[in-house]
């Protein structure tokens, strides 16, 4: 049965492509769509991202979209474009502070140190995301969140957006997990900021944002390749463990060019489930 997807992610080829994310989140909605999905896409709005080149629109309605954030009253904006040769609509989202200044790095600096302020960027991502809704116009039946980057979208969502009008009623989500690196440690300080709640059996100044969302996310995708088989570890750690019902892993292979439509497919069927 169709559905509508709100696709959130960090990466889409040709806009930005760090890991393969990039390629993922361009193939993967556009093989969803051809299943008869209502899928739109969003993403940071980088300052190296040519607006003539990939054709960015203005959308009157997006613009100085209010939201609070850490305690401030502040806005974001949006405008919107098509993943080049398809009919995927992709939502990049502006802001001066937290996605401008960005180097093609993404989540590093040039002297490939982790940027300090990850955990509060992609909060800020997490709550401008959700405050798109009613300037869409549009309610998705379920949010697709990709990677660490939107991990705190289940627990923001389910604290202070489940139900407050008729535009967030009824939203399941999902959370993909592509790898498990050095990004996925959180401060406990910048989901505080960010108003993301932490179950209490969760303890220590990091936190891994997968653990966190666990509690909350009604569904989790865990990736595995020969490469990379990251269920194993993941499995072991607490929120996880705790939540183990909610994860079905999928297994993709290591080509360069991996079958993006069974991996659609085999996704298709999770998101299914979520309707019964």
């Amino acid at each position: 049965m169709p559905k509508k997807l709100y696709y959130l992610t960090t990466e889409i080829t040709p806009f930005a492509n760090v890991s393969g994310l990039g390629d993922f989140s361009a193939k993967v909605p556009l093989a969803l769509q051809a299943k008869g999905h209502d899928i739109r896409t969003i993403i940071p709005k980088y300052g190296y991202v040519s607006e003539r080149k990939y054709i960015l629109r203005e959308v009157i309605r997006l613009r100085d979209i209010p939201l609070q954030f850490n305690g401030e009253e502040i806005s974001a904006s949006a405008k919107s474009a098509f993943i080049p040769k398809t009919r995927v609509q992709v939502y990049f989202l502006e802001d001066d502070f937290w996605f401008k200044p960005l180097t093609n790095l993404v989540y590093k600096s040039k002297n490939g140190r982790v940027l300090a302020d990850n955990g509060e960027r992609y909060g800020f991502f997490a709550k401008a995301v959700l405050s798109t809704l009613p300037h869409l116009f549009w309610a998705p039946d379920i949010f697709i969140c990709n990677g660490w980057q939107s991990a705190m979208v289940p627990g923001m969502y389910k604290k202070h957006f489940d139900g407050i009008n008729e535009f967030y009623e009824n939203i399941k989500t999902v959370m993909v997990i592509h790898d498990l690196n050095e990004y996925s440690k959180v401060s406990r300080a910048d989901f505080k900021k960010a108003e993301v709640p932490i179950d209490s059996s969760l303890k220590g100044k990091m936190l891994s944002v997968y653990d966190v969302a666990a509690f909350e996310a009604d569904a989790i995708i865990i990736f595995d390749k020969p490469s990379s088989i990251i269920s194993k570890k993941l499995l072991k750690q607490p929120g996880l463990k705790a939540n183990k019902k909610k994860i079905s892993v999928i297994k993709w292979s290591d080509d360069a060019m991996p079958d993006y439509g069974t991996i659609a497919k085999k996704m298709d069927k999770v998101l299914e489930k979520l309707s019964h």
